[in-house]
């Protein structure tokens, strides 16, 4: 197999381009770094089709060991032929390549290899050709009959070759690409009942589905509800139609022989070929689900981490909780914890006077801008307590509800204990919940992904698929939008293209030592930062104010020369980019973009790349898309009737839906036939984590605690 090709037809990418991108992984580089600093060689090919790549290449790499390894394998047994080299050379997956070596596969005792040990091949290949009369094939079937060999008459002889048979019937690589066929285009997948309770998984209690159909979120409900003891599971297809196709290539006569190969036909597919079948199926249904459910969690967390952050203002975070109290603390517009605190407006304390009072002391002592409340126990009631509070304040001081899914998690852990030692597990959640606020991206990277929560199934998942999905993703966002190299955590700095987790610690250890980097140049100081990590890292690590204007943009050190020649072009002195370029974009389009980036000694998207940085340095990429809202009252479910048109923040996207957070403390449901006029398949296509829609209540049940909504037009 030529992987350049294959990967080039899979992916539309030209080979060339194909070719460079698997030059420059092999040479250690970065997604992030490729898709950022490499655009000449790969002609602008996107992040995530070069993330696909990588993920293929390594599949693609790893079918070319396992064909090496079974050609060998075979060849050693002494049974290849050009044919199944051939075919070994022609498998495109990994499942057909074991489809191909299962024959060869060397297996524990079996049936049939109980009767090859009793010397019956023979008889099982005359079995098979069917040319033999019924009494030449009783004296052909008497030679066989050996009671040392445990063969004491003609029935034993038959019946272990029919074993023979049978299990070649299920090793074939054609029947089982035949019944698989069969079983992709009409076979069913059903669940059945174990229990007479009412349970989450009733629906499922007497289920059918087309397993062409069954979407990924319904298949991993199925599995869990089976692995809870609740349901039987199983695969359904149509056994005549599926025998019939096996009879096509073994039986063919009327005879004896005929009958026997028959009935082995059927002894294989019922207990050997059928169950594996099931098995394969099921693992592929369940393959096909999990890397949806994956694919959603990236999605779901990426626009979650690329929230924009509320800058600029003095945020009082309030975790809530019932007997124990809501945890305050109060951090300033960097971050930096002013005050903490703990107050009981909820039950069973009730003291809201008191509470109340406690705020607004806060309010008034440190300035407090807006209100940060998570979104747990108690988050009704101190929404509630909290509008009530600032209603004085006429706006001038607005709150949140910030998703705090993983802060307990954080606060717990020893990068926690390590960056607040002072204060209790509580109150560190506390400062998480504000800080989340501030700036998602750099709070978040602090916590496990899988602890996020968002997406579905994830326990189900596997774990270590899910971990590396989840780390791209956090990747990819903090070097989209980019690191203070001065003030960044190592959190976040071991996600940084080129950064490992060791590296990250010797930064900030380095910093704490020497003072702030004055220059990017400074990185190659730093313990375990090569070369190569310096090319890697440096254009994603920012310096604001630092001596080196460029070091404060997305400009990569290789590429100041070049800068600095652009700026000579169009007449535009250096000390002027602090404050932004907006006229050269133009200027470059007067001079022609090809003669200029010719002139700078750069490729075109190079060119443009940094025309972009220089049009505004320190620019937040975030800035642009959906602000978080913002509220100064509050609602609740009774407040809700069928009609009313609320804005709300998508908070979680699933297979059949959103969930989107309208200010009442219960999250309502868009089903994804009520987001668009238009036929759409997954709710992905319409909205993202972090979307701000206008959606119109279609039923409220107060009972159940559901929100039913809409986003189509009224």
């Amino acid at each position: 197999m030529d992987i350049t090709k294959t990967l080039s037809a899979e992916l539309g990418v030209r080979e060339q381009y194909v070719a460079n991108i698997i030059s420059l992984l092999d040479e250690g580089c970065t997604v992030p770094f490729i898709a950022r600093y490499r655009k000449e060689m790969h002609g602008t090919t996107d992040d995530q089709t070069i993330r696909l790549l990588e993920e293929r290449l390594a599949y693609l790499r790893n079918l070319e060991q396992k064909k090496a390894d079974v050609t060998a394998s075979i060849t050693e047994q002494g049974h290849m032929t050009p044919e199944l080299l051939s075919a070994i050379d022609a498998a495109e997956t990994l499942a057909a390549l074991e489809d191909i070596y299962l024959p060869y596969r060397p297996k524990r005792r079996t049936r049939a290899t109980i009767a090859k040990e009793r010397g019956l091949q023979g008889l099982a290949d005359a079995l098979l050709r069917q040319d033999l009369t019924d009494a030449a094939l009783d004296a052909l079937a008497a030679s066989f009959v050996n009671a040392e060999k445990e063969v004491p008459d003609l029935a034993a002889a038959y019946a272990g070759a029919c074993d023979i048979i049978a299990e070649a019937v299920s090793d074939s690589p054609a029947v089982r690409k035949d019944l698989k066929a069969d079983i992709a285009k009409t076979g069913r997948v059903g669940s059945a009942a174990k229990t007479e309770e009412d349970t989450v998984y009733s629906m499922y209690y007497d289920y059918s589905e087309p397993f062409s159909k069954i979407p990924a979120h319904r298949i991993l409900a199925i599995n869990r509800g089976e692995k809870e003891n609740v349901l039987k599971v199983s695969l359904d297809a149509d056994r005549e139609t599926e025998l019939d196709l096996i009879r096509r290539r073994y039986v063919r006569g009327r005879g004896e022989a005929s009958r026997l190969v028959d009935a082995a036909c059927v002894d294989g597919y019922d207990r050997l070929l059928f169950p594996s079948l099931e098995r394969e199926s099921r693992g592929e249904l369940t393959e096909m689900a999990e890397k949806q459910a994956i694919k959603m969690f990236g999605q779901n967390l990426k626009p979650l981490l690329m929230t924009p952050p509320v800058k600029g203002k003095v945020v009082l975070a309030v975790d809530p909780a019932y007997r124990t109290g809501c945890k305050l603390a109060v951090v300033d517009a960097n971050g930096k914890v002013l005050d903490t605190g703990v107050i009981y407006p909820t039950p069973p304390q009730n003291k809201k006077e008191e509470s109340a009072a406690k705020v607004r002391a806060l309010i008034s002592r440190w300035g407090v801008n807006c209100i940060s409340i998570g979104n747990g126990t108690a988050s009704k009631e101190a929404e509630l307590f909290i509008a009530e509070t600032i209603r004085p304040y006429g706006g001038a001081v607005t709150y949140a509800i910030v998703n705090e899914a993983g802060a307990s998690v954080y606060s717990a852990s020893k990068l926690g204990a390590a960056e607040f030692p002072q204060f209790d597990v509580s109150i560190r959640s506390a400062v998480s919940i504000a800080r989340r606020l501030q700036d998602p991206l750099s709070e978040l990277v602090k916590i496990d992904p899988k602890s996020i929560g968002v997406g579905q199934y994830q326990h189900d998942l596997p774990q270590n698929e899910l971990s590396a999905s989840l780390k791209n993703v956090v990747e990819d966002c903090v070097n989209a939008v980019g690191v203070d190299l001065n003030t960044a955590s190592p959190s976040i700095l071991q996600y940084v293209s080129g950064v490992s987790s060791s590296v990250s610690q010797n930064i900030v250890a380095y910093r704490d030592e020497h003072g702030a980097f004055a220059t990017r140049m400074d990185l190659k100081k730093v313990k375990g930062l090569g070369p190569k990590a310096f090319e890697q890292c440096a254009g994603f690590l920012r310096i604001p104010g630092g001596r080196e204007i460029f070091d404060n943009t997305g400009v990569h050190p290789e590429s100041y020369d070049a800068a600095e020649r652009l700026l000579r072009l169009v007449g535009v002195n250096k000390k002027d980019v602090g404050a932004g370029l907006p006229d050269l974009p133009k200027q470059v389009s007067v001079l022609g973009r090809e003669k200029v980036a010719a002139a700078v000694g750069v490729g075109v998207p190079t060119l443009d790349d940094i025309v972009r940085e220089l049009t505004k340095p320190g620019r937040d990429i975030r800035d642009s898309l959906p602000k978080p809202i913002l509220r100064a009252d509050v609602l609740s479910m009774e407040d809700l009737v069928p009609g009313m048109t609320l804005k709300g923040t998508v908070r979680n996207v699933i297979d059949f839906g959103a969930f989107v957070d309208i200010g009442v403390h219960q999250d309502g449901l868009v089903h994804v036939s009520e987001m668009s006029e238009r036929y759409i398949k997954h709710p992905g296509e319409v909205v993202k984590v972090g979307d701000v829609v206008s959606v119109r209540v279609l039923s409220v049940d107060l009972k159940k605690k559901r929100i039913s909504l809409t986003m189509r037009k009224i």
